[in-house]
């Protein structure tokens, strides 16, 4: 069956769970940080399912292919701010873990559909 809408897409949806968890975690961080390390979780977390979506609603396969790829550099760059969060004392080693064992199956499921897509090509 073909795919209809990025909202079925598996990986959309756990990055949709992994922004929400980012904005709820940083609701404690210091308020000093809101328009620094909050922001920028914030943003990069928001920004992969974004990028699904956007990449979904693309005219091509090949437009797809890079709206993953973006997607891709903004997990890692989340992974990024995470890491930093923690040796900065925002986060605990519990949290981060937490965070990490998100982010990895999402990683995984990205490359799995960039090279279902470029079977296509």
């Amino acid at each position: 069956m073909a795919l209809q809408t990025y909202r079925e897409l598996e990986v959309w949806q756990r990055a949709m769970d992994l922004a929400v968890d980012c904005y709820e975690k940083t609701k404690n961080f210091p308020k000093e940080e809101m328009f620094g390390l909050t922001s920028q979780i914030r943003r990069a977390a928001s920004s992969i399912p974004s990028n699904l979506a956007e990449g979904q609603g693309r005219q091509s396969t090949k437009e797809f292919l890079n709206f993953i790829s973006i997607a891709r550099g903004s997990l890692k760059e989340l992974e990024t701010h995470l890491i930093l969060s923690h040796r900065i004392g925002y986060l605990d080693e519990e949290n981060l873990q937490a965070f990490l064992a998100k982010t990895e199956p999402i990683s995984r499921m990205l490359t799995g559909l960039r090279k279902a897509l470029e079977k296509r090509l």
